[in-house]
């Protein structure tokens, strides 16, 4: 597992690149959030299969495969196993390199199950 902390006030999108930097991957599941022309053409220039939901606004919608796109689940399922540590929802620790601690921890615990 790998993640990167963000400020809560700032995009999603903006953790992206720490996240694939140095990563060899063949497709990237995302939701509405990551749909960004600069994630879809690094994703397009790496050969990743892309799977994110599009925003309505998009003037040329990309084909997604809809069986892939029903794999997000597993996603959205940890996160909400990483949620039942009330530590993790509430955000309790005073120092990110605690919090980042307490998730490696949790994710531990989760996988070890």
């Amino acid at each position: 597992m790998r993640f990167h902390l963000l400020p809560g006030q700032r995009y999603d999108t903006i953790g992206v690149a720490p996240l694939i930097d140095g990563i060899d991957f063949h497709a990237i599941l995302a939701d509405k959030a990551f749909d960004a022309n600069w994630i879809i053409e690094e994703m397009n220039e790496r050969g990743a299969q892309i799977v994110i939901s599009q925003r309505p606004q998009r003037t040329h919608p990309i084909k997604i495969d809809k069986e892939v796109y029903k794999w997000r689940h597993l996603i959205e399922n940890f996160f909400c196993k990483l949620k039942e540590f009330k530590r993790i929802a509430m955000r309790a620790d005073k120092t990110d390199q605690s919090f980042a601690a307490f998730i490696n921890l949790a994710a531990a615990v989760i996988n070890s199950r």
